[in-house]
């Protein structure tokens, strides 16, 4: 999948909107637990939010969620305070549920 462009983006981050976090990263950080919720949560929805509870450090969120994209192959749409908002395409086209604006 391609880089999403900013009005995408932004699409997202609309959707994501009224979405409760379904992970959330404690004290240990980026684990394989971690990834593997991630990894069924983007599978199961696609867009999903993620909230941080022990890093409050905005560099410390910037790098525990390049990690996790960089892992779950899903791209980081949006951070605001101590919640981001990841996004994966499904591969089945069946089970697609997101339908992103190209223009």
């Amino acid at each position: 999948m391609e880089k999403l462009k900013g009005f995408q983006k932004k699409y997202l981050r609309g959707l994501a909107h009224d979405k409760k976090p379904l992970v959330f990263v404690g004290q240990k950080g980026v684990s394989a637990t971690l990834i593997k919720a991630m990894d069924e949560a983007l599978d199961a929805h696609e867009l999903i939010k993620l909230k941080f509870n022990e890093f409050k450090e905005k560099d410390q969120k910037k790098e525990v969620a390049e990690i996790i994209e960089k892992e779950t192959l899903s791209e980081m749409v949006g951070m605001i305070g101590h919640m981001a908002i990841f996004y994966r395409q499904q591969k089945d086209p069946e089970k697609r549920k997101i339908l992103i604006p190209m223009r």
